[in-house]
């Protein structure tokens, strides 16, 4: 069976949707990211990020399938990923905030597994925060948040 990397994996994926574009890797600290360097792309994002969302999904089902090291890959287009996260994490901690402030636990809109990795890794040094997410298979799931006495 052919094995392929994470960038030859989404390259042979964009092919087969009659896409060209280049693909740039970056090593992140949360892991590696595949820029999708084309303008013409931009329709991949999608409404609220959701097929861009939906691509990188596939994308780590399929290097699963390959059975190679279970990485967790993230796709990005036109700095999208950024500038969302940037903002998601303005709303977050606004709500945790008033959780600092008022002591009443927050449960937070359902998030995918990165957004969860993402409010998780935030906060797991804050002394008075704590963040919990239930198990289980779902994609989407809700942090709540609470202040630590």
């Amino acid at each position: 069976m052919n094995h392929y990397s994470p960038k030859e994996m989404l390259e042979v994926m964009l092919s087969h949707l009659g896409i060209s574009a280049e693909v740039v890797e970056e090593m992140r600290p949360s892991g590696p990211t595949l820029h999708i360097v084309d303008e013409d792309a931009s329709f991949l994002i999608g409404e609220n990020g959701h097929t861009l969302e939906d691509l990188q999904y596939l994308l780590n089902r399929m290097l699963a399938s390959e059975e190679n090291e279970q990485i967790r890959v993230s796709v990005d287009i036109a700095g999208y990923r950024l500038n969302e996260q940037v903002r998601f994490l303005e709303k977050v901690r606004e709500k945790v905030e008033g959780v600092r402030s008022t002591g009443e636990e927050v449960v937070l809109e359902p998030m995918n597994s990165y957004e969860r990795m993402i409010v998780h890794n935030t906060f797991k040094d804050d002394s008075e925060i704590e963040t919990s997410s239930p198990s289980g298979p779902e994609r989407t799931k809700q942090i709540t948040v609470r202040k630590i006495s």
